[in-house]
């Protein structure tokens, strides 16, 4: 019966972790809206190039960025 009992209470203290880790990432994600998998990719310094802003800094040849 003990190890019945310890198996929930462990089962219910993972999944109270688990929602605590998630919302500290969405408070993390609202603070922080340039970081993370959600980002904006529409906007200036998103690209490979670089953090450039310039409409050409998108279009640099890729294959020059990662050859060092």
């Amino acid at each position: 019966m003990s190890v019945y009992l310890v198996t929930i209470a462990l089962i219910f203290t993972i999944m109270l972790g688990g929602i605590a880790v998630e919302r500290l990432y969405r408070g993390f994600a609202t603070r922080n809206p340039q970081l993370g998998p959600f980002r904006d990719n529409s906007k200036c310094g998103c690209c490979t190039a670089g953090s450039g802003c310039g409409d050409s800094s998108c279009e640099a040849d890729p294959a020059a960025t990662h050859s060092r």
